[in-house]
């Protein structure tokens, strides 16, 4: 009985998805850029490097709950290893003249990362000046 209702199955299934074809009145989508019909510029050459603050300044948040900017540059972070930890890991970072990982990012240990703090660029990012502009500006 159920090789007989399964070969029922398998037969509607395959009846229910052969032969239906859909009409070829297709017609053609128009799409269009956000912006506009413009012509793409020429490339420019790449922006210059980032600069840094002094080792000592900072730059102050821009709103209320802001993570902590990055004063360097930003160091690898892989699954297997995670650089940050050279230098703000709680027990090196007295030592090291740095801002010790704060404990809501630690396990119970006071030294592990919790597994949602463990890419730290996920939230905190290199303070760095940009000099050149994010959008060009029309003339």
């Amino acid at each position: 009985m159920k090789k007989v209702i399964t070969l029922t199955l398998v037969t509607l299934a395959l009846t229910a998805c052969t032969g239906q074809s859909s009409p070829n009145n297709h017609q053609a989508v128009n799409i269009q850029s956000l912006a506009g019909n413009q012509q793409i510029p020429e490339t420019s050459p790449a922006a210059a490097m980032a600069e840094y603050p002094a080792k000592g300044q900072a730059i102050a948040p821009t709103f209320i709950g802001q993570p902590p900017l990055i004063p360097h540059r930003d160091y690898s972070i892989t699954l297997k290893r995670n650089s940050c930890l050279n230098c703000h890991n709680p027990t090196r970072a007295k030592r090291r003249h740095t801002t010790a990982v704060p404990s809501s990012h630690l396990l119970a240990d006071g030294i592990t990362l919790k597994g949602q703090k463990y890419f730290c660029s996920q939230c905190h990012v290199p303070q760095a000046s940009n000099k050149q502009a994010l959008i060009p500006l029309q003339n």
